[in-house]
């Protein structure tokens, strides 16, 4: 006997329901699969040499930041034996210098302001 129903004037077989895959022919679909292959791959490589990059600026700044601890170091063992490494001499006659045109400018400002305040 058949199993087929008739609905709506349609005959209906049992089974699964949907469509029917259609047939996709074989050899597109593996040229689908290998494109996308070679995509993935592709994807990996950028990824991988991003992160390769990544690495090796953070192992640089690691260096460098090494490197300046070592000097902080020997500038403190400097100054423990009571010397002052000339670098820090530097840097403090470098800020007094900056300090002082600071005040000098401050001072020029204020006394431009006392005199067009006694212009009035």
């Amino acid at each position: 006997m058949d199993d087929s129903k008739v609905v709506g004037g349609k005959v209906k077989k049992p089974g699964k329901r949907g469509r029917k895959p259609a047939k996709i022919d074989l050899k597109a679909k593996l040229e689908r699969s290998r494109q996308s292959a070679r995509e993935c791959r592709a994807r990996k490589k950028l990824r991988y040499q991003y992160l390769e990059e990544l690495v090796s600026s953070r192992e640089r700044a690691i260096c460098g930041l090494r490197e300046e601890l070592e000097m902080y170091k020997q500038w403190c063992m400097a100054m423990d034996q009571g010397k002052i490494p000339s670098e820090i001499k530097a840097l403090l006659t470098g800020e007094e210098q900056s300090k002082s045109q600071q005040n000098s400018s401050r001072h020029t400002k204020v006394v431009k302001t006392e005199a067009n305040n006694n212009s009035w």
